[in-house]
């Protein structure tokens, strides 16, 4: 499969299944802003990619679990390890992003939390990727 050339496999990875049993966790939005708007991981918390806002996260326990997400886990695995060098020591790179988590007919909301079946699909290219929900760009 394309992602799991893409992906480094340095960061943790967890599966969709995994991380929705994960009740202590945080989920980590690694988007950009627009992305995140439109709609997210019920409860997420918005971080970004290319100037991540992680001192949002420094009053957490290092221990807190951590779910990295961006559309299909590219940008959340570069999130991941700069949070494990900041000392968190449990972080997961959600693998296929917010993408698979639609895909497997997972609920995210918009930024008024209501549930949405709309989900930024990055690109035209990317897009492709994604098979449930209605693409926004």
């Amino acid at each position: 499969m394309l992602l799991s050339s893409l992906l480094s496999h340095e960061a943790e990875e967890i599966d969709i299944w995994d991380a929705k049993k994960m009740d202590s966790a945080i989920f980590i939005d690694s988007r950009k802003q627009a992305e995140y708007e439109v709609s997210h991981i019920p409860k997420a918390v918005w971080v970004g990619y290319e100037n991540p806002n992680l001192e949002s996260l420094e009053k957490l326990d290092k221990e807190t679990p951590l779910i990295i997400y961006c559309s299909v886990g590219y940008r959340s695995e570069k999130i991941s390890l700069q949070l494990e060098k900041k000392g968190f020591k449990k972080v997961y790179n959600l693998y296929g992003g917010i993408f698979e988590w639609v895909n497997q007919g997972n609920e995210v909301v918009d930024n008024e939390g209501k549930t949405t079946d709309k989900v930024h699909a990055y690109n035209l290219l990317w897009g492709v990727w994604l098979t449930n929900g209605e693409k926004v760009y």
